[in-house]
This record gives structure tokens, sequence and C-alpha cells, in this order.
């Protein structure tokens, strides 16, 4: 037998073999975390197709009212100026957020904590709504009557953060929270 053509087979399986299991003890770990990246994206998706769902019917609700309106118009203007409420879906904010979502809890804002929160209560600012609808100025003010403790936070970002979360616009929230700095 020709031992020259059987020692570099033996050398190549033996290097084949420890270069799988080299493979798998250093590469085996990228797994659970492109698992965790592909469940986040999925829920962001799952959100954004319920957005989509939702928004299709904020649409045919609102051309079916526009049609009437057209079809009927002695119909008082006050009723056509009156705010449409958004209706608030705790599924898709879960779905995005990771974590249950109570309906108008300003907490859900980047930068505002329980305390600035009951600020904002004793304030009449209850709702994400009402929070969208205030100028920063009027943040920082209900800030101020909190006392010194309340004057580092900064509120620039505040009524638009309330905007989306009353909008249910919870994928654009999380997007905008991923890049922001406390609030800020």
């Amino acid at each position: 037998m020709n031992w020259c053509i059987l020692i570099p087979l033996v050398v190549g399986a033996i290097c084949a073999i420890l270069g799988y299991l080299l493979g798998r003890l250093i590469g085996g770990g990228n797994h659970d975390e492109c698992n965790n990246k592909l469940g986040r994206l999925q829920t962001q998706l799952d959100a954004c197709k319920l957005s989509k769902v939702s928004l299709e019917g904020d649409l045919k609700s609102t051309k079916a009212s526009l049609a009437s309106s057209l079809i009927a118009p002695a119909a008082p203007a006050a009723s056509m100026s009156s705010a449409v409420l958004i209706p608030f879906d705790a599924a898709a904010a879960k779905a995005v957020l990771g974590k249950k979502i109570k309906e108008n809890d300003l907490t859900v804002v980047e930068g505002i904590g329980p305390k600035i929160q009951e600020l904002f209560h004793n304030n009449g600012v209850k709702t994400w709504k009402a929070l969208s609808e205030c100028s920063i100025e009027k943040c920082k003010e209900v800030l101020i009557s909190g006392g010194d403790r309340f004057k580092m936070h900064k509120p620039g970002t505040w009524p638009k953060q309330a905007k989306f979360a009353y909008e249910g616009k919870w994928a654009k929230l999380l997007k905008w929270q991923d890049e922001l700095d406390g609030g800020k």
C-alpha cells in the first residue's frame, strides 16, 4: 500500500472535522440574536398590518361620512368640524412596544414618568390628544409648576410623541424613541 496517498487523505479528513467543529462552536451564538431580531421585526410588521387595516377602515368611514354630507347639505356645520375620535388599539400597541399599554398613559412618551404624568393631570392634560395639542411652552410651564426638580426635563418632543400614540402610529413612535435620548 502506498502511504504517500493515505497520509494527505487522513490529514484532510481531520482538518475538515476540526473546521466543522470550530465553525459550530464560534458561529453558533448568532442564531439567538438573529431570531430575536426576526421576532421584533415580525411584531413590527404585524402592528403595521393592523395599523393599515385600521387606517383603511377609517378611510372608508371618512369617505362615507363625506358622501353623506354631500348628499344631505342641510347638516349643521358644527358636526363637520367635530374632531374624529381615533379608537385605541391595545393589541397593536402591545405588538409593537412589547408591553401592555393603557389608553392615554402619558408615560408611554419617552421622558415622562409617573410624577410628570401627575403634574400634567393636575394641569388638565390627561390624554395623548391633549398633550399632542400642547405647545412646548405649555409643557415647560407644567414642569415649572412642579418645582425645581422638574426644570431639567426637555419636553421638546413630547407633543409629537403623544400625537403618534393618539393616532396609533406605534411603529413610528418606537422608531423615533429608539433615536431619542431620554425624550430629547
